[in-house]
Order: structure tokens, then C-alpha cells, then sequence
């Protein structure tokens, strides 16, 4: 699942820069990407860090 969220997140930092270069930065569409890849993001470091306290307790 790390390598999906991963592709995810790149997705929407490409659309978030198109949407910032032809819209700007403070365009509704820009910012909705800036905040689904905030989640994105915190989604995958969460996974990340429950991977690594899954393979500590092991």
C-alpha cells in the first residue's frame, strides 16, 4: 500500500503545481490539492510509523 500512496502523492503534487502555474496559488483547485496531498502524506508517514513500531515489537 506504501507504493500506491506513494504514486498518489506524486499525482497530486503534479496537479498541484499545474493547478498553482496556470490557476495561482491562492486558486480554490490549488488549494484543495495542497490539502489532499497534506493527507496524503500524513496518511503515508502514519503507515510508515506503524510499520516500523510493528517490526521493532517483532
Amino acid at each position: 500500500m506504501g507504493k500506491l500512496l506513494l504514486k498518489q502523492m506524486e499525482k497530486t503534487r503534479e496537479m498541484m503545481i499545474r493547478s498553482g502555474v496556470e490557476n495561482g496559488l491562492q486558486n480554490v483547485k490549488t488549494i484543495q490539492l495542497s490539502r489532499r496531498l497534506d493527507q496524503l502524506m500524513n496518511t503515508y508517514y502514519r503507515q510508515m510509523a506503524l510499520e516500523e513500531e510493528k517490526h521493532e515489537s517483532e
